[in-house]
């Protein structure tokens, strides 16, 4: 996963309240009158209150919460699939609430690509047909369609299926399908909601570890729906927690885990493990700030790994060589540096506390016994 760059989406003071008095609803919303009063008194349903966010040039921004907290309503903001109450959207700085149809067809078919739960393939085309369909449509000729087209079938790992039909697939490979003809255009931005929650578990973990793998490779800036928060923190740059059309809380998922915002937050994260949220960057001494270990690290041949890689696997490594661990950014410079001694002191400041102990303790115990310790 990659760091955010320039802001690609942004989301200002963003409401949607569905009933004729929406914007009486609103203001009684804005003097502090409870949902569930005005609601009664208004005839309304409040999906969206009050939302404003910003989300970076290839970041992954997952938005997480329970039914019916209003994520999917929010996303379907973004492509003006669902017109607001109020507050504004823009997309690389175009108010897409402000652009003619015309316009707003044109950002639909070449910025923003969107990955639904139920990926609704044409049932008579084939898989190659169902990927180049969107290019079809803007009237790309068919050799040059064609030729895109198989080549994201390769890499969502279809090689071989272009010329099958969708009832012919698997739920699995429908899904990979639908994401193929979302990455065929090309699009800036990728809207996705809730893509792999109908899955199996074992084939929906194949599938996040195949986006983690576009995503780094094609830097996207992604918009995740889901429900599920291990989902969330696996393939989010940031997590956006969602509850009754408001976000309690937005931040980088080991800040998340480690300061929860309320009860409610904390819930969530409680089954949540440290070996899967805290990430190299977190963990590491930044280069910048020690002159002594920068000299140390020019000319290491020792292992490198991504700014983001999980806890879990930096224990993994650390416990096959005496050799630090060299942290690089996006771009592959050399920022920070971790030692078994410094993830060993990570792993003893674990209190009895902390979910999934046994998982832990074992991860704990293999460390230490790399470093000549009792565990």
């Amino acid at each position: 996963m990659s760091q955010a760059l320039n802001v690609s989406v942004r989301c200002e003071n963003l409401w949607k309240i569905y009933g004729t008095n929406a914007r009486s609803a609103m203001e009684s919303l804005r003097k502090g009158i409870e949902k569930p009063q005005v609601q009664k008194c208004f005839n309304c349903v409040v999906a969206v209150s009050d939302v404003s966010f910003s989300v970076g040039s290839a970041e992954v921004f997952c938005v997480m919460g329970l039914s019916g907290s209003g994520k999917s309503t929010l996303l379907r903001h973004i492509n003006r699939l669902i017109a607001p109450t109020a507050g504004r959207i823009f997309v690389d700085d175009i108010d897409v609430n402000e652009i003619p149809d015309a316009e707003l067809r044109r950002l639909r078919a070449t910025k923003i690509g969107m990955v639904f739960q139920n990926v609704a393939l044409f049932p008579h085309r084939t898989v190659l047909e169902n990927v180049a369909y969107g290019l079809e449509v803007r009237n790309v000729n068919r050799k040059t369609r064609e030729s895109l087209a198989r080549d994201k079938i390769e890499q969502v790992g279809l090689l071989g299926w272009a010329e099958r039909y969708p009832d012919e697939l698997s739920g699995g490979m429908q899904q990979r399908v639908g994401l193929a003809r979302a990455l065929a255009a090309d699009p800036e931005i990728l809207l996705m909601d809730e893509p792999f929650s109908a899955l199996d578990p074992l084939i929906r973990r194949q599938l996040q570890d195949e986006f983690i793998r576009l995503s780094q490779m094609m830097k996207k800036t992604t918009i995740f729906i889901t429900h599920d928060l291990n989902e969330a923190t696996r393939i989010g740059d940031r997590i956006a927690i969602m509850r009754d059309g408001s976000f309690v809380q937005c931040g980088a998922p080991e800040a998340i885990f480690a300061n929860p915002a309320d009860d409610y937050v904390a819930e969530f994260v409680r089954d949540i493990s440290p070996l899967t949220v805290v990430r190299a960057h977190s963990v590491m001494i930044p280069l910048n700030e020690s002159a002594l270990w920068a000299a140390r690290v020019e000319g290491n041949s020792g292992p490198r790994v991504p700014r983001d890689a999980t806890l879990s696997r930096l224990i993994e490594i650390a416990a096959s060589t005496e050799q630090p661990i060299v942290v690089t950014d996006a771009l592959g410079r050399e920022i920070g540096i971790i030692t078994r001694q410094l993830l060993l002191s990570k792993m003893q400041q674990s209190g009895p506390q902390t979910p999934n102990v046994g998982d832990v303790e074992k991860a704990r115990g293999k460390l230490a016994a790399a470093c000549g310790l009792k565990g």
